[in-house]
């Protein structure tokens, strides 16, 4: 249960099987909201906690796998800690500088925060609800995390042999007197305060013993196959304490973490951009602490102590009645019994690839193509670059890296290409928060291979994801371009949902090109033919197909628009939404985050609904569907897919893509397959009220809950109907 919302209970509103019209009805609010009051917008922190809580509530979704519920509370933990350190952060540092800057819906700085502090602590008392109800389910599985005096005699010869084979060497106890000040304790860092009494003579001695992360925080004891126990490395750590402080014994301790404020600035005239961000990323480290998180019953002089040399005060701290480090529960989710994981997927490889032996560029070359991730593998983007580095015909490469993995095969493709001569530029984006020292070391081995490596705009972040690779072809040069929603990733794009658009039109190679000259060299595009960009003219984009379904709404013609994306916030955008919806255009959002949007308002938006989709894959998608005077689905439809959200970082601070599909094929499969599935799921889907409240389950009565995850998982061709398994999707049109 949740803010009134009850999973085992499914809210039932009256709905419209027919996906054209109403998936999900938005019961209208009587309000004399109107464009001039900041109420007319849902606070962007308060909706991000609001995702969270969606989050953790798959936690205790009894429908899904117990070690996949496990894996989303360790999900809901690892977000909170970030907003934390980036946001709370931000309004901290407005709250300090006196700033009168105030959020869209008319909140001040401490208003802010107190409504953040006040909202969080719930989410944080209710995250340690859901982990103990986990802990007691796991024990039935016979999973265990043992406490103490469950362990056995031989579990005891095991953890003193592995605490001084794999443990002791990487710890560092320290005291806390007048000749040991308070030591650091970094961003995210967990560490046990001690109250110490020496033998001899009962003098007292408080010291820290920072818990190493470079250690799993769960021990895995000797069992047989059929039982998986666990003990906690803090709990190892206090058993351990005669051997790290030899003539003392444990009066008392607590658990504490820090959350450091981890915003980066750099210089905008730095000489050297990687040298000022390896300063930047320096000073994170010891940024201002912003969150102070203490174990419950904590002893009065340790929290104490542990507030006054951290400098925060009470309304920093928050007490846990609990395990503090949720992220770290991840390990557990990793217990080797696929009984309790999601069935095993495998992406599928595009026919059209396999029907040309693999050969991406034949493939490409026949008629523009569309993959969906994860349901199609993002093996055939990283094989397009494998192919290009060995082709001898293949001159050029240009690639923007803005998120990849640690060990990237894409950065390896690229480095085999520079290596066999070809030209290759890489734009790296220095600025993407938290990979900017992979992506510096990712620069480095680029450079060492001989790639020509750029790092952008100091002002904005380039977001697109664009790749280009130029090829000699019966005697002319052929661009073949990829455009994605989603990072060059392949870990990440196992789990998020996103798409690929191959195609080797002339006009998008050239507009991919002067998006990269830009870029390089700061050369503005001027005559873009098929895509849009920002910081340049994407938000006029928007605004202007917008405004044209308002046109044709008043014409007599029907007015539509369909979009999906993670997060939209930005007040020209939404009240554009608002103008076209008092207009009579009907206006569909799936929107997975953040929604500044208040639906279903009598006067403002009563045609506009808001839905958000939780479950198996992050849906990471950016798609917007303009009916351009029709009813949807149909070939006269406007459709674009993009990397931005409507955001005003994305819209105005970043370099994002907005493209326009036009292949009738894709166009179809992104309108009556993509978008029809997604505003026809009921089983993972929250639907948003005008109130701010997500309702979930929107069900008819007596139809099977439809799920897009798993219809997509079981088609594998999209253009079929859903297995009975995965449900119907209302009506799929074919649009050909």
């Amino acid at each position: 249960m949740i803010d009134g919302i009850n999973l085992e209970k499914n809210t039932k509103m009256k709905a419209n099987s027919d996906f054209l019209s109403t998936n999900f009805a938005v019961p209208v609010v009587m309000n004399k909201l109107d464009l001039s009051s900041p109420e007319r917008f849902f606070n962007r922190e308060l909706s991000w906690l609001d995702f969270n809580y969606r989050v953790l509530e798959e936690a205790n979704n009894i429908k899904i796998p117990l070690l996949e519920r496990i894996r989303f509370l360790s999900i809901s933990g690892t977000n909170l800690d970030e907003f934390y350190s980036v946001r709370v952060a931000g309004w901290r540092q407005l709250l300090k500088s006196d700033s009168q800057r105030k959020s869209e819906d008319g909140k001040k700085s401490l208003d802010q925060l107190r409504l953040i502090d006040k909202k969080c602590r719930k989410l944080i008392s209710y995250q340690s609800d859901v982990n103990r109800l986990l802990m007691r389910a796991i024990e039935n599985e016979n999973i265990a995390v043992l406490a103490n005096e469950q362990l056995t005699k031989h579990d005891l010869g095991f953890l003193k042999n592995y605490f001084f084979s794999n443990v002791f060497a990487v710890l560092s106890p320290l005291a806390i007197d007048p000749a040991h000040p308070f030591p650091f304790i970094p961003n995210s860092g967990l560490a046990l305060a001690l109250e110490l009494e020496k033998e001899k003579d009962g003098s007292i001695l408080r010291a820290l013993l920072p818990v190493p992360s470079q250690i799993n925080r769960f021990i895995k004891l000797p069992s047989d196959l059929k039982n998986h126990r666990y003990l906690l490395l803090d709990n190892l750590l206090l058993m351990n304490i005669k051997n790290l402080f030899p003539g003392f014994k444990l009066n008392g301790y607590c658990t504490f973490s820090v959350l450091r404020d981890s915003d980066i600035e750099v210089e905008e005239e730095a000489d050297d951009l990687v040298r000022g961000f390896e300063v930047a990323l320096k000073r994170r480290r010891t940024g201002e602490v912003v969150r102070l998180k203490v174990s419950k019953n904590a002893p009065v002089e340790l929290r104490s102590l542990i507030m006054s040399s951290l400098d925060v005060n009470q309304y920093e701290v928050i007490e846990v009645d609990g395990i503090i480090g949720l992220s770290d529960l991840k390990e557990l989710a990793n217990v080797p019994r696929k009984d309790l994981l999601w069935a095993p997927f495998s992406p599928r490889i595009p026919e059209r690839v396999l029907d040309h032996d693999g050969d991406i560029f034949k493939s490409i070359k026949q008629k523009d193509m569309l993959l969906h991730h994860p349901y199609e593998t993002f093996e055939t983007v990283i094989n397009l670059l494998k192919q290009a580095a060995a082709d001898p015909n293949v001159v050029a490469i240009k690639q923007t890296l803005y998120r990849t993995s640690n060990e990237s095969p894409i950065v390896d493709a690229l480095c085999l290409a520079a290596e066999n001569g070809k030209s290759v530029t890489a734009l790296v984006e220095l600025k993407a928060r938290f990979d900017e020292e992979a992506n510096i070391r990712q620069a480095r081995k680029l450079e060492n291979a001989g790639a020509h490596v750029i790092y952008g705009f100091t002002k904005y972040k380039t977001h697109a994801k664009i790749s280009t690779v130029v090829r000699r072809e019966s005697k002319k040069l052929v661009t073949y371009t990829h455009f994605g929603t989603g990072n060059y990733h392949p870990i990440t794009a196992k789990f998020y949902t996103d798409l690929s658009f191959f195609t080797c039109d002339s006009s998008l190679g050239k507009d991919a090109t002067k998006v990269f000259n830009y870029i390089g060299g700061y050369a503005t595009p001027e005559h873009l033919e098929n895509l849009s960009i920002s910081p340049v003219n994407l938000k006029a984009k928007l605004l202007y197909m917008i405004n044209q379904e308002i046109v044709n709404s008043q014409a007599g013609k029907p007015g539509q628009i369909w979009a999906k994306m993670n997060s939209i916030i930005d007040p020209e955008i939404i009240d554009s939404l608002y103008r076209a919806s008092k207009h009579g255009v009907k206006i569909s959002l799936v929107i997975r985050g953040i929604c500044g949007v208040r639906p279903g308002i009598k006067g403002l938006s009563e045609n506009i609904r808001v839905k958000s989709i939780v479950g198996r894959f992050l849906e990471h998608s950016r798609i917007v569907c303009f009916g351009n005077g029709n009813l949807l689905p149909s070939q006269k439809a406007k459709v674009f897919i993009s990397s931005a959200d409507w955001m005003g970082r994305n819209l105005d601070w970043r370099v994002e893509t907005l493209v326009e599909i036009k292949n009738p094929t894709v166009k179809a499969q992104v309108v009556s397959q993509i978008m029809a599935a997604n505003l026809a799921d009921t089983s993972q889907s929250w639907v948003l009220s005008g109130e701010g409240d997500y309702i979930r389950n929107v069900n008819l009565d007596g139809v099977m809950p439809f799920d897009c995850h798993k219809f997509f998982m079981e088609n594998p061709s999209l253009s079929g109907r859903g297995s009975a398994g995965a449900g119907d999707v209302p009506k799929l049109v074919n649009i050909n």
